[in-house]
Order: C-alpha cells, then sequence, then structure tokens
C-alpha cells in the first residue's frame, strides 16, 4: 500500500483484521516520508508486518522510476528507525529453507542448523555433523522475497509499460469494473513475468503489449489459492492468500485505491495443495 494514501489504505485493509494502533499510524506517515526524501525513491510502500516472539518486523519498499526493477526493502522495529536490508540471493534462500517456525522478532539472533559433510581423508571417506548458523536477517530477506514473488499483486491497467521499456504508474487508470473485479484473470503478480515467456504467440495475439506484461493470477498453482470477497456492498473487493496467510489485497471498483498488506508469521502453508 502507498504511503501517501496509508491511513485510507489501512481503513479498507482492515476487514482481515490487519490495523495498527493510533501511535504506529503516525510514526509510520512520518518515517515512511523522511525514507522517501532520504534515499530518493519514486514511491514508498508500506509492505506490512511479519510477527516475531518478542518484537514484530514492520516492512516498507522502495521503488525507483522502474516499477518493475529490483524494489529495495527496509525494516523497522519502532516504525521510526529503518534499516536496509540486501537483495535476497540464490544462496540465501538455499540456506534459508531448512529453518521452520517462528520469527523471534531480533535481527542478530542465530538459528543453528546440523548438516552432514563428507569429508575425506586419504582414501576413506567420513560423515561429519557440522553446525551451521543463520542469521535471522537473513532469514527474513528470503521470506519478504518468496512472497513477493508469489502473492504480491496489481490489479490489471495499474502500471503500463513504455515502447523504450521502464514501467510507470497509469495515470489514466480509473479503477476495474464490477464485472472484471471479480475475475482472477483482472490481477497481476506485481514482478518480472516468468510464464508470459512461454505462451505461444497465438495466446499472446489478443494481449496488449502495454498493459498484459505481467502473470495473471488465473493459472496459479495449486488452483484455488486465492479467495475473492466482494464487501462493504460490492464497493471493495478483497483477495486473500491461502498459500501464505496474512496477505490481503484491497480494491475499490471504479477507483484508483488499491494496494496489499501482508501480517502474518511468515510461514507458508504447504498444506494447501491437501486442503483445496
Amino acid at each position: 500500500m502507498d504511503s501517501e494514501s496509508l491511513l485510507l489504505s489501512l481503513e479498507l485493509a482492515s476487514g482481515s483484521g490487519q490495523g495498527l494502533s493510533p501511535d504506529r499510524r503516525a510514526s509510520l506517515l512520518t518515517s515512511l516520508l523522511l525514507v522517501k526524501r532520504d534515499y530518493r525513491y519514486s514511491r514508498v510502500l508500506f509492505w506490512g508486518r511479519i510477527l516475531g516472539l518478542v518484537s514484530d518486523y514492520y516492512i516498507a519498499q522502495g521503488l525507483s522510476e522502474d516499477h518493475l526493477a529490483p524494489r529495495k526493502t527496509l525494516y523497522s522495529l519502532n516504525c521510526m528507525e529503518w534499516s536496509l536490508l540486501p537483495p535476497a540471493t540464490e544462496e540465501m534462500m538455499v540456506q534459508t529453507s531448512v529453518v521452520k517456525g517462528r520469527f523471534m522478532g531480533d535481527p542478530s539472533h542465530e538459528y543453528e542448523h546440523t548438516e552432514l559433510q563428507k569429508v575425506n581423508e586419504g582414501d576413506k571417506v567420513f560423515e561429519e555433523e557440522v553446525v551451521v548458523r543463520i542469521k535471522e536477517e537473513t532469514r527474513l530477506v528470503s521470506i519478504i522475497d518468496q512472497i513477493d514473488r508469489a502473492v504480491a499483486i496489481l490489479p490489471r491497467g495499474a502500471l503500463f509499460k513504455t515502447p523504450f521499456g521502464p514501467t510507470h504508474v497509469n495515470r489514466t487508470f480509473e479503477g476495474l469494473t464490477l464485472s472484471e473485479a471479480k475475475k482472477l484473470s483482472s490481477y497481476f503478480h506485481f514482478r518480472e513475468p516468468v510464464e508470459l515467456k512461454n505462451k505461444t504467440l497465438l495466446e499472446k495475439a489478443d494481449l496488449d503489449p502495454s498493459l498484459d506484461f505481467m502473470d495473471s493470477l488465473e493459472h496459479d498453482i495449486p488452483k484455488g489459492s486465492w479467495s475473492i470477497q466482494m464487501e462493504r456492498g460490492n464497493a471493495l473487493v478483497v483477495l486473500r492468500s491461502l498459500l501464505w496467510p496474512g496477505l490481503t489485497f484491497y480494491h475499490a471498483p471504479y477507483t484508483k485505491n488499491c494496494g496489499y498488506i501482508y501480517v502474518g508469521t511468515g510461514e507458508k502453508n504447504i498444506d494447501l495443495p491437501f486442503m483445496l
């Protein structure tokens, strides 16, 4: 959700019970403006909150002029002081995939994982137990990147791609119609396309290259991982992810008001295929 319309956005997303206390809201309104100024971002999004056992992580993301360029991620424990996180790497993903359970809420906390590694001594090969330490900050980077790739979404038309490549906010976007808002095909993943590149020329024939340049939600696996509900007498459409419980996307049809927020423990629902 855009930091400039934070109070309205939190109000629209509050149907899922995801709110912030008045002092946290006031702190965010002030500090995110300073983040945007100091880091010279084009836009700053309040991404959400990852719940920890000791304290919670408040997450914000900075966007450059090209909105599909890699986003810069920052975290805070008090909504006032923000720290920049490093970009996620494949090595981080593999390293943190063995860590399970809740976040502690302390970036310097270290998880311990025991691995069996083969050691060669002459002609003999031994298996030795090695304790690997993984920082919680590394896990935080990995989880945010996974959630972004899987469930960060936008309505069709919110962004447009110029013939020269960069992606910008569509100033002419006036919201989806009520019938469009009820279809999963009207929403796109907010990342570089993956499935689109595998489509045939015949499948791409009806697509508008300036608007349909991201992956649609209708082909997400597992099928049924999104819940669509109309609220406030059809004045608001809310999408909730069942794969990453805690992700809520909201959009008011016929208006520009849209965004998403994640408030959860940072744990993926790996049992979802068996629940559908």
